[in-house]
């Protein structure tokens, strides 16, 4: 007796559940469209994203990311619409509840990464460097090797690999000396107090107006700056056609070589840091009458 109620249960249910997906059949066919035709949309779409991002961003791999985000969103979106028809509400909004805690604990756990993350979209939108630029970030001078989504690589001088986190490069000043295709070399020189500035002035300009690298729509100046302690001192700005490290070196080293040999030529003298003592003031004594005390 037990048995047959229990069957007649079963069978209620399973006949239950048959009405139910033969009453749902037109919503299932639907929903199967709404995911083929949705899929099929995406995909077009995220081709077409690609190419229009391509337009403003020259980065494949964020062009790739954002086509990528757009076919998962879009794709998303054809999911629960489908789910909507085939009246799964509560499925639906079970799904984005934990997609919702889901993401809020990914972005607790990961927000340095995401941080960097966001910083190297900004990077790749904003363009402030790219590979191979001669660049200063803080304490680090060199040419950048790789612009990646999370950090940017760069080569020192000195021969060492930087990782530099793209949050910090986005938050700290760059100084970017390939932008300009140029570089100035600024020099700063003392000559002695009984020079003849203006004679100094032209002879110093004269010595360097013929050295290789020199950029040839930029004119070299020289300003006196100030009176120091032991020499009147100037600088001088020249620039160079190159933004590259070597011939940057290699245009201030021949500056110095020919301004010292122009000098020494015209007996121009560069001053040693010197001090004078004056016995004489207010209230002291010369040193003519300083003799010795007697034992």
């Amino acid at each position: 007796m037990d048995f047959n109620n229990a069957y007649h249960l079963i069978t209620d249910k399973l006949l239950s559940w048959a009405r139910d997906i033969i009453k749902l059949l037109p919503n299932i066919a639907l929903a199967i469209i709404i995911l083929i035709l949705g899929v099929l949309i995406a995909r077009w779409l995220k081709k077409l994203i690609k190419k229009l991002i391509g337009r403003f961003v020259q980065n494949q791999t964020l062009e790739h990311l954002f086509a990528s985000i757009s076919y998962i969103i879009l794709v998303g979106i054809t999911i629960f619409i489908a789910l909507s028809v085939l009246k799964l509400d509560k499925a639906v909004t079970s799904i984005l509840a934990g997609a919702g805690i889901l993401g809020l604990t990914i972005a607790f756990a990961f927000q340095d990464i995401a941080a960097n993350f966001m910083s190297g979209i900004l990077i790749s939108i904003r363009k402030p460097l790219h590979v191979n630029d001669t660049v200063k970030i803080q304490d680090y001078m060199g040419e950048v090797e790789e612009i990646n989504l999370r950090d940017v690589v760069i080569r020192t001088y000195q021969g060492q690999m930087v990782i530099i986190p793209n949050k910090q490069i986005f938050q700290n000043p760059i100084e970017n000396f390939t932008l300009l295709g140029k570089r100035r070399v600024d020099l700063e020189v003392g000559i002695s107090y009984g020079e003849d500035l203006e004679r100094v002035k032209a002879i110093t300009l004269e010595s360097v107006k013929d050295i290789d690298g020199l950029s040839r729509t930029d004119e070299v100046t020289m300003f006196y700056t100030t009176f120091g302690d032991s020499s009147i001192n100037y600088v001088i700005r020249l620039w160079v056609s190159n933004t590259q490290q070597p011939d940057f070196l290699e245009v201030r080293s021949q500056a110095i070589i020919r301004i010292k040999k122009a000098y020494d030529k015209n007996n121009i003298m560069i001053p040693f840091p010197i001090r004078t003592l004056d016995f004489g003031i207010k209230g002291g004594v010369p040193l003519n009458e300083v003799t010795q005390k007697p034992a």
